[in-house]
């Protein structure tokens, strides 16, 4: 299997590299400069530049693009336009790593995460630039995508369990009452969904066993 991981520099795309490696796929990074990922081949391009030839051939691409400032979260559903517009009408899936804010929070799906009372004003951004991209992904119909919300609580730095629970579109909370997931956990569970694609056109959620 072919897997390319967009920004495999970062966090969580190096993890997502290192654990297709460890399944025997073949990983291509993607990154704009230098590759720092595990992965020995690389696509040296921005995201923003990247074409349908660039992407072509592969099975699964990974979109595990972050943004975190006022100036770059805009580019979060920018990102998945892009990536998109790349794949669209092939049979490459698209994996998108989300956020959580747009999980709902009642059966009815009418309340979700972000408008909770509680639900920090400093992250609204954030969650409004996921759930556009969520939003838009929705409304494409020519894109074998998946959308991967991980937990609340997203802990970059947490342990590589290897157990997860996988939750749907409501917030899942583990045996502890909890909304947590390590990023190396979750990358089990990017590579999980890369390796059997049965959750194509639909938003999945990860939380720590």
């Amino acid at each position: 299997m072919k897997v390319a991981v967009i920004c495999a520099n970062g966090k969580a795309g190096r993890l997502i590299v290192k654990e297709a490696l460890g399944r025997g796929m073949d990983v291509t990074a993607v990154v704009r400069g230098e590759n720092r990922s595990a992965a020995a081949k690389a696509i040296v391009k921005d995201l923003f530049e990247l074409t349908a030839a660039d992407l072509e051939g592969f099975d699964v691409v990974v979109d595990a693009f972050g943004a975190w400032t006022p100036e770059t979260i805009g580019e979060i559903p920018r990102a998945v336009k892009q990536l998109c517009g790349a794949v669209a009408n092939t049979n490459t899936r698209l994996l998108i790593v989300g956020g959580a804010g747009s999980l709902y929070v009642n059966q009815e799906h009418t309340a979700t995460v972000a408008d909770g009372p509680d639900f920090p004003d400093a992250f609204k951004p954030l969650a409004a630039a996921h759930d556009e991209a969520l939003r838009y992904l929705r409304g494409r119909k020519d894109v074998k995508w998946t959308y991967v919300s991980p937990a609340g609580d997203f802990q970059a730095e947490g342990a590589r369990t290897g157990a997860y629970i996988l939750g749907g579109e409501e917030l899942t909370l583990n045996s502890r009452g909890e909304s947590t997931v390590s990023y190396a956990d979750y990358a089990i569970a990017i590579v999980d969904e890369a390796a059997g694609g049965q959750h194509i056109q639909e938003r999945i959620s990860v939380v720590s066993g």
